[in-house]
């Protein structure tokens, strides 16, 4: 028996092994100290749960609308409208999907045809670093991935002119995640303002079906001097634009696994209309009880969230100040999120205490757990540049992260 060459494809998402093997070794006894997480270690909103609570007591344990129950989506309507600033957002603008994860794999599947016979992919163009599950969604979906890559001398961030020459005919979207994972930089309004006018401009011209997937999971969670902003809001794009969000990172709700997406206009209806043909033959749709925690973490919550920012933000600046005095190592500073991808490059090639020939960042990232019990990500799956980065969330306490940039230092002096 075979299994389908599409699945055998993919590869097991590197943050998710990680996490596992850490949290595997911590369940032998083994003080390991975990920077692989990419969720929150704090617990939902008191009232969010209360709400879920009452829900299924109240017995909201039935089948919803495929799209999400009418006031949910109403309210996320307005909350894209009032906060995000983009224009004519109503609930038939709106899909609430099973996760962030799920509303990206349905925008792709929506907007990429599967070539045929000699018809070239579309195209989705990637900055990265990029989140390591954006390209094999893509890919499943039938596009080619086309990668702009960034530097840290950059904060990770592409130009208007870069993305300009990488236009194409059969460029079908751009993917937008501000802040960013890996990276925790974020575009200013100004910056997004400019590519937005690159994707109006090639629109009338080389690339009319090209829109923008925005990623803005991490909106709430921003601690730098730049403001958030919405791609979606510019008038230039508004109309091509899909917005991706949900409640997982901003609200500590992970594991409620509830996400949204959204467009303006025609597009965004007829864009909404086709994912949720797409969830009702698939997942069907999300739990009604779910959606009571998520209309009370949205409208009474907003105390847990700021609470849960300000932690992010000094764990941020200790993690950056620690991780900028260890020798060789480059780091950007985190804008927003809770991730620092740091450059450790002049590292590589050399041996640790251990034995290990570090050839890549997987080598770095294996070698560093193994000896020290400190779990990072390796960059390679993050896109073309990440071979030299590794991925650390600061997630976690104040007392681990200077436990592990201590570690950290060890390793590093150990190095020959």
């Amino acid at each position: 028996m075979r299994i389908s060459a599409r699945a055998n494809s993919l590869k097991p998402s590197s943050t998710v092994a990680v996490m596992n093997r850490a949290k595997a070794l911590k369940a032998q006894g083994v003080d390991v100290l975990n920077f692989s997480a990419g969720e929150p270690d704090f617990n939902s909103p008191q009232r969010a749960k209360d709400a879920a609570i009452a829900a299924i007591s109240a017995n909201q344990t039935r089948y919803i609308e495929t799209a999400g129950d009418l006031a949910s989506r109403e309210l996320i309507a307005g909350f894209l409208r009032e906060r995000n600033r983009i224009p004519g957002v109503t609930a038939d603008h709106v899909i609430i999907t099973s996760g962030v994860k799920m509303a990206l794999y349905m925008a792709f599947q929506c907007l990429f045809d599967v070539p045929a016979g000699d018809q070239e992919a579309q195209e989705l163009l990637l900055p990265v670093p990029a989140w390591v599950s954006f390209a094999p969604m893509a890919q499943l979906a039938g596009a080619k991935v086309v990668e702009l890559p960034t530097t840290p001398e950059s904060d990770f961030k592409i130009t208007p002119e870069q993305l300009r020459g990488a236009i194409s005919p059969r460029s079908r979207a751009l993917l937008i995640n501000s802040p960013s994972n890996p990276c925790s930089t974020m575009y200013t309004p100004d910056e997004l303002r400019a590519l937005a006018e690159v994707v109006a401009e090639a629109s009338r011209t080389v690339a009319p079906d090209l829109v923008i997937v925005s990623d803005e999971l991490y909106q709430n969670i921003v601690f730098g001097d730049v403001p958030f902003a919405s791609i979606g809001s510019f008038a230039s794009v508004s109309e091509r634009t899909i917005t991706i969000n949900g409640p997982g990172k901003s609200f500590a709700m992970t594991g409620w696994r509830l996400g949204w997406a959204s467009g303006s206009g025609e597009f965004g209806k007829k864009v909404v209309s086709a994912m949720t043909k797409l969830q009702g033959q698939s997942t069907t749709c999300v739990p009604a009880f779910c959606l009571a925690g998520l209309r009370e973490a949205l409208s009474h919550c907003q105390s847990d969230l700021e609470v849960m920012r300000a932690a992010f933000a000094v764990r941020g600046a200790l993690m950056y100040d620690l991780l900028r005095a260890v020798p060789g190592v480059k780091v950007a500073r985190p804008m927003g999120a809770f991730y620092v991808f740091p450059d450790i490059s002049a590292h590589l090639h050399r041996t640790s205490a251990g034995g290990r020939l570090l050839s890549g960042a997987a080598d770095f990232a294996a070698a560093l757990l193994d000896e020290q019990q400190v779990a990072v990500v390796p960059g390679e799956d993050f896109g073309s540049m990440g071979h030299r980065h590794v991925r650390m969330s600061f997630a976690c306490g104040e007392d681990q992260i200077r436990k592990g940039i201590a570690r950290l230092n060890a390793f590093i002096a150990g190095l020959r």
